[in-house]
């Protein structure tokens, strides 16, 4: 495919070192100005160019740029894509809608969302390999969409436009909520004079168990044996060291508790951890 990169960040660059890896021609990298693209371009021997600059031929157009900038990147470019096929955007929240000027232009469009994490262009491309991509397309682009998946060593899947929100909030809790926990256990563990490092074969074992067995027959530790005593030890030895973690790790008591039907069992201990309600007779 002939490839138009609109946005030369880090998401848009690592989709073009992936593509032109895997034998597709970037032929042009756009950016505000051409001198914003400039560099971009340089890197990967594609044309810089600007918005407001006439698009070469091109078989698909990826606007890689900031969320609230799709729309508006997109009625820009319309009126300059007249020898352009498709255009997609890679947001994982946005709705296709978002690119109607370039529908209205004569362009299919839809989305393509990486469901990775691109830290630089080199780490991004090579992160794309055995990832999973969201399409989001009507036939015939839908098929081009898992073509251009599958030759950069992705796994394509169809996502509905309406469940966007939804899948954007899963992907939002895979992605980050570990680290919080995460950010939590390394706290405690440094307390207690333990490296974090120390944690690491756990987790690694923990997350491979959740995706072979699926999270909830993965869970072990003494919520899931409903040993009320051993938590209630934890919860006061947070709190004397470490006070600022007692409300997430009691949140997640609550909610281990809860996924495992052990809720009953710990109902009086975490009473004593609920925060306090907020007192709406105040002024």
């Amino acid at each position: 495919m002939r490839i138009i990169v609109v946005g030369p960040g880090r998401a848009g660059l690592s989709l073009a070192a992936a593509a032109e890896m895997a034998g597709h021609h970037i032929v042009a990298v756009v950016g505000r100005t051409r001198e914003h693209a400039a560099a971009a371009g340089e890197a990967i021997g594609a044309a810089a160019l600007g918005v407001g600059d006439e698009m070469p031929s091109a078989d698909l157009v990826i606007i890689a740029t900031r969320d609230d900038e799709i729309q508006p990147a997109a009625a820009s470019l319309a009126g300059r894509c007249r020898q352009v096929t498709a255009a997609v955007h890679i947001s994982g929240l946005t709705t296709v809608a978002a690119l109607a000027p370039l529908a209205a232009a004569g362009c299919a469009t839809g989305s393509f969302h990486p469901l990775q994490t691109l830290p630089s262009p080199g780490a991004g491309a090579a992160r794309l390999a055995g990832a999973w991509v969201a399409v989001t397309a009507a036939e015939p682009l839908r098929s081009r969409l898992h073509e251009l998946a599958v030759s950069i060593g992705a796994h394509p899947f169809d996502l509905a436009d309406d469940a966007k929100p939804l899948y954007h909030a899963g992907a939002s809790a895979a992605a980050n909520f570990p680290l919080l926990s995460l950010a939590m256990a390394a706290d405690l563990l440094a307390l207690a004079g333990v490296p974090f490092a120390a944690a690491r074969p756990l987790v690694e074992a923990a997350v491979a168990n959740a995706f072979d067995m699926g999270p909830r027959p993965a869970l072990t530790g003494p919520v899931v044996r409903g040993d009320v005593v051993t938590v209630s030890a934890q919860l006061d030895a947070v709190a004397a060291h470490a006070a600022e973690w007692v409300a997430p790790f009691a949140a997640s008591v609550v909610h281990l508790a809860r996924l495992t039907g052990r809720g009953d069992d710990f109902t009086a201990l975490l009473e004593r951890w609920r925060p306090p309600e907020p007192d709406r007779t105040a002024p």
